[in-house]
């Protein structure tokens, strides 16, 4: 079982299709999930509910395009595939799920945003964790 994680950033979508080209080649399942940010606090503001109905539409519409992608390249690999869409914390529920389906290995993109190298990104803080092999893709 191969869990690869997507945003819709280029690198995640590099990621899935490692993931689904070493699928393919080990026979194995694939798990893509996509964590959705937990809604902002702005809806207690005048305007805000608008705002943050918005902010849930275009959330849901990435989630579908991203299920879409995922589902037609599974079906032109031969691959079984499994889409998760969970909100949160993305390391959280990442590292959550991982362990739930007893995945075997992560794939992730890594991160194009300059802070990151000095806090870490998502894709370290999986390494860190030691609970998987976690393949990291430019």
């Amino acid at each position: 079982m191969i869990l690869v994680g997507v945003d819709d950033t280029t690198t995640s979508l590099r990621a899935a299709a490692y993931a689904g080209g070493l699928a393919r080649r080990q026979g194995a399942r694939v798990t893509v999930v996509f964590v959705a940010p937990i809604a902002s606090l702005g809806a207690a503001t005048p305007g805000g509910a608008e705002l943050a109905a918005a902010q849930r539409e275009s959330v849901r519409q990435t989630a579908d395009s991203l299920r879409h992608r995922a589902e037609e390249g599974a079906r032109d690999l031969g691959i079984p595939l499994t889409f998760i869409v969970a909100e949160g914390d993305a390391y959280a529920e990442i590292r959550r799920i991982a362990d739930e389906i007893r995945a075997d290995a992560v794939v992730i993109g890594a991160s194009t945003k300059a802070g990151h190298r000095l806090i870490g990104s998502l894709a370290v803080r999986l390494v860190r964790a030691g609970r998987w092999p976690v393949t990291v893709v430019p």
